[in-house]
């Protein structure tokens, strides 16, 4: 918002602290004003505060506490802060602006503020003129001379025509917008034409998304990222890209449920065929795809809810030998503790909603590879939409910045809970990569550099007894999802396959006495002493 001339109208603020005021360089020449000193009945007028030219305040208020934000100089620079608003009344015209204010503005101010009533908590501010401290870019006669009116200004006043660019914040802008101008007809054809680079629409693009993208793609050593709505956004419109009607791909057995309904189910309608193979097994790869043109090897490693591991460097070599692309989702693994492509995978999948964004707070997905192949991608991207909002990715931005602090925990407290929960009577199986039980440990070692923060299990039991260990536990909340801050504990045959009868939910391993537990960023002793507690009400 660019204002050419602002007044602030008298306000009342509650003094609950000393009202002070801190200097600031004064650049129009004015001598500053005397700080106020603020008497029994806290009156404050206005020749204290403000310089009465058209230059700079030299001063700016330090507000009580309740107020949400202290004006800063870069606040009052940008009217788009939330404080200015609060306290800025601005005196717009339909013609040329005058940077004094007029006589009757001044009685009326004048007036207002008598009529306040005055107590010794209430400080009122009078008549305060500030013509340039909330004015960015050039002047209000030079952008928006054209309106004529007090609608028109607060339509395009700031923004036609271009507006300040903030560009030594700290943290990422957040570009809430659905689409993009063009300052002329030959900047669009330029940039139709790839001589100027833009954004156009908002479902093909947006600057605070691009930030989360690159910062995947430096993360994973990737040409290009795509970040989307969803970790199944993610997998469904990678699948329907890549794999052509009436194809055929290879899947492996423990994988996400929603995945397997996608492949099972709505595939099929598109005549693609999958074969699904243990993770383990490379001799039921091969088979596949010497019998099938297969074009897409893609698996979870680790996978859902078993921590399965896929050897990602034979297998790459295997597919391509064969020229089939190889997709690893590396949600349980972190672009930490795992590097597919590096490992010779062609894409790397992630639900950014787990680990990434690790907060939960945010649904994201996101695919890194190739720029060739992640553009096949976008470009159906651009057409099914499921686009991430700016908001989201910049929780993403933000979640990022402690991703390896928080991985580090989490590898940590659940590397020494699957040992404890392993030599524990009352625990029947332990299913996690980091220990020598597992059947891929070997594998886990050489391409993981952390085991991950989910552990899954069997208690010593039946439905119920699980169930009674779930609801002794304090710490964790029972809920889907994992790789946030705070700890998370479901009961599989109840959260995922609840509609399945027993037997059916056999078929996928999921027993009625199955756990997982996605350990937060909590202290390691008491989420020790939470899981024992609650597995001595079951002994």
């Amino acid at each position: 918002m660019a204002v050419s001339s602002c007044s602030f109208l008298p306000r009342v603020f509650n003094a609950y602290s000393s009202f002070e005021c801190r200097s600031d360089p004064d650049f129009s020449g004015t001598q500053t004003g005397e700080k106020p000193r603020i008497g029994s009945n806290r009156r404050v007028t206005a020749s204290l505060f403000c310089t009465g030219g058209g230059g700079l305040s030299s001063l700016i208020f330090r507000f009580p506490p309740n107020f949400v934000r202290q004006l800063s100089v870069k606040a009052r620079r940008n009217c788009s802060n939330i404080g200015v608003a609060q306290v800025v009344s601005a005196s717009w015209s339909n013609g040329p602006t005058s940077v004094y204010p007029s006589s009757a503005a001044a009685a009326a101010s004048q007036a207002a503020a008598a009529s306040v009533p005055v107590s010794d908590d209430v400080a009122v501010v009078e008549g305060c003129i500030d013509n340039d401290s909330v004015q960015i870019g050039d002047s209000y006669d030079s952008k928006t001379s054209f309106l004529s009116s007090d609608g028109s200004i607060t339509v395009h006043a700031g923004e036609r025509l271009g507006r300040g660019i903030v560009t030594d914040a700290i943290t990422t802008p957040v570009v809430n917008t659905s689409a993009y101008f063009f300052k002329k007809t030959q900047e669009l054809i330029d940039f139709k034409e790839k001589r100027h680079t833009s954004f156009e629409y908002g479902r093909y693009g947006n600057p605070t998304t691009v930030v989360a993208e690159e910062k995947i793609s430096a993360l994973e050593g990737a040409e290009s990222t795509l970040i989307m709505a969803s970790g199944m956004c993610a997998s469904t419109v990678m699948l329907m890209a890549l794999v052509p009607a009436g194809g055929h791909i290879v899947t492996t057995t423990d994988c996400y449920r929603k995945t397997r309904i996608f492949i099972e189910t709505i595939l099929p309608k598109m005549g693609i065929l999958a074969t699904v193979i243990d993770p383990a097994d490379v001799d039921g790869l091969e088979s596949a795809l010497n019998k099938n043109k297969v074009s897409l090897f893609f698996t979870e490693s680790p996978t859902n809810p078993f921590l399965r591991c896929v050897d990602i460097e034979k297998v790459s070599k295997l597919c391509h030998s064969k020229g089939t692309l190889v997709c690893i989702d590396g949600t349980f693994a972190t672009p930490l503790n795992q590097k597919a492509l590096v490992l010779g995978a062609d894409l790397v999948l992630h639900s950014a909603t787990k680990f990434i964004g690790g907060h939960n707070d945010v649904l994201a997905g996101c695919i890194s590879g190739s720029e060739k192949l992640v553009t096949e991608i976008r470009t159906l991207h651009h057409i099914l939409g499921g686009t991430l909002n700016p908001n989201a990715a910049y929780l993403i931005i933000r979640g990022m910045k402690t991703l390896h602090l928080r991985v580090q925990q989490q590898n940590s407290t659940a590397l020494r809970m699957a040992e404890v929960l392993e030599a524990h009577p009352r625990v029947k199986c332990v299913y996690y990569p980091g220990l020598p039980s597992h059947p891929e440990h070997e594998i886990a070692k050489r391409q993981m550099t952390g085991f991950g923060g989910v552990v899954s299990f069997e208690v010593d039991g039946d439905l119920m007894t699980t169930i009674k260990f779930v609801d002794a536990l304090k710490i964790p909340y029972i809920a889907p999802s994992f790789g946030g801050c705070e700890s998370i504990v479901d009961q599989p045959a109840i959260m995922s396959y609840w509609d399945l009868s027993q037997a059916e939910r056999s078929k996928y391993g999921i027993l009625d006495n199955l756990i997982r537990f996605s350990f937060g960023v909590e202290d390691f002793e008491d989420l020790k002493a939470d899981i024992l507690q609650a597995l001595e009400t079951i002994a």
